[in-house]
């Protein structure tokens, strides 16, 4: 298990335009070739954006863009013509394919928090798509199989046991609250990427909300 911290995040953003952004993995100008990816995972990025703010259009391709807002209203438009308001609770998947285009706003009078997560397909190519599921329940997974990955959502009262996933990575981060994860304690903004891990638990400190993302290995890997 290799556990990383909210403050070890690579700040970027523009504080100047409303738009704070912290980084797990190598992105953009900030480039670490030993933090690339983990398992499909290439981008956890917790976004902050005040009223009015938000990334003008911008192209995609050959990534699947995952959101999950924790305060606030994202507003969503892009070229195929899909204009939707993501919401708590709902999860956003936009699918690039071979190539796509689309903007993120905070359109609402309130500061906008959420956790947006990229995760590289199998297979390059492929017809663009975008979906939202409204207030997905508790322990209900959902499957991104062009990354042969399934997103886990859990809401624990303090005292409550989830099991992890058992699968070739796992990759956890804690939107808010606090976990002990295999004795290990994590806070809001921390992560944790276990690799080939048996039966770990983890416990709510508090009322946390957790995401956990369960992948398979790629086609013919032995990593």
């Amino acid at each position: 298990m290799d556990v990383r911290r909210a403050e070890e995040r690579y700040r970027g953003g523009d504080a100047a335009g409303g738009i704070e952004s912290w980084h797990a993995f190598s992105f953009g100008p900030h480039y670490d070739p030993g933090n690339l990816r983990f398992g499909a995972v290439i981008a956890c990025n917790e976004e902050r954006l005040l009223p009015g703010a938000g990334f003008d259009e911008h192209p995609h391709s050959h990534t699947e863009i995952v959101s999950w807002v924790v305060e606030g209203e994202l507003t969503h438009r892009d070229s195929r013509g899909h204009e939707t308001v993501v919401r708590p609770g709902d999860v956003q998947r936009l699918s690039a394919a071979a190539g796509i285009r689309h903007v993120e706003r905070n359109d609402g009078e309130r500061p906008l928090r959420f956790v947006q997560m990229w995760l590289a397909p199998r297979a390059a190519g492929g017809e663009p798509s975008y979906e939202i599921v409204r207030g997905i329940a508790d322990s209900t997974p959902y499957a991104v199989p062009q990354a042969g990955a399934m997103l886990h959502v859990r809401r624990l009262a303090a005292g409550e046991r989830t099991a992890v996933p058992d699968a070739h990575h796992v990759y956890v981060h804690v939107v808010r609250g606090e976990v002990l994860l295999d004795g290990e304690k994590l806070r809001t903004g921390d992560a944790a990427r276990l690799t080939g891990a048996e039966g770990p638990e983890a416990v709510g400190v508090t009322p946390a909300e957790v995401l956990m993302w369960e992948m398979t290995a790629e086609p013919g890997s032995s990593v």
